[in-house]
Order: structure tokens, then sequence, then C-alpha cells
């Protein structure tokens, strides 16, 4: 079985329609937690992580209640810094460099193991990575609308 697989991906493919970039904030390592330093590290490169969290564009993502709130894991040593808005007041349009997929079944819908019948409504989901964080290059390709 393979484990750990991890599906390098362009940003035009993962998200097509564009973000908007929210904040950047520190991982926290919750085995850590309360020993001083509890931000969690890259685990082949050992550089802290961080993550953006941003607003996937895209009208299909918050279809049937679904979060339009993605967030994007980056092994940096210091905090990333998002780009300046072009409209003061709004959130600034972002890409990623190097984006990696990792998928994985998430079981946190599983019910019933002790009393009853078991239904399982594992699905499968993926954890996104970057290299890093940018203002948008060039025209918005394969977007909607995009002439």
């Amino acid at each position: 079985m393979i484990q750990n697989i991890q599906v390098p991906a362009p940003m035009e493919f993962v998200f097509p329609a564009g973000l908007l970039g929210l904040r950047v904030e520190a991982v926290t390592d919750f085995d850590k937690r309360g020993q001083g330093d509890d931000q969690a590290r890259d685990k082949n490169t050992g550089e802290r992580l961080w993550q953006v969290v941003a607003v996937d564009l895209d009208p299909e993502a918050g279809k049937f209640g679904r979060p339009t709130e993605v967030k994007v894991k980056i092994a940096a040593p210091v905090q990333p810094v998002l780009p300046e808005s072009a409209m003061p007041g709004y959130p600034p349009a972002i890409e990623f460099t190097d984006l990696v997929l990792t998928p994985y079944v998430d079981s946190q819908r599983c019910k019933g193991a002790g009393s009853g019948a078991h239904r399982c409504r594992a699905r499968l989901a993926y954890s996104i990575r970057a290299g890093a964080v940018i203002a948008p290059q060039g025209v918005a390709r394969g977007r909607k609308g995009a002439a």
C-alpha cells in the first residue's frame, strides 16, 4: 500500500477561479503544546510550518454547504507575507507556487463503533502544500470570463 503519496498540481488546476488571501498563521504542533515553542515543523526540512487561509473564488466550491475557505501549508523559516491588495480594504488576490496535494482518508464522519450499526461516511480528502504565496502572475489563465 502506498503511503504519503504527494501529487504535484498546477495552480490553475487546483484553484481555477483564483483565491483571495485572508491571513497567514503558524501551524500548532499539539504534541508540543505548553513546552515553549509549539509551532509545527516540516518533517523533511525542519522548517517552521505556516498556513495561508484563503477564500476559493470558484462558485462550485461552496455548493452543498461546503466551506469556501481553504488552508494551504508552507514550510519557511519566517512567516510568509501576503501580497498587497490592488483594492485597499479588500483581501489581496494570491497564487501559490509548487502546489502539492497529499490525499488521505478523513474518517471523522464514522459513527456507531460501540453501540448499534456502524455507519462509516469516511471520505477521500487531501491536504495542500505550497512553496510560496505570491501575487497573481499575468492574465487569469483558464478562468471563466477571462479574455
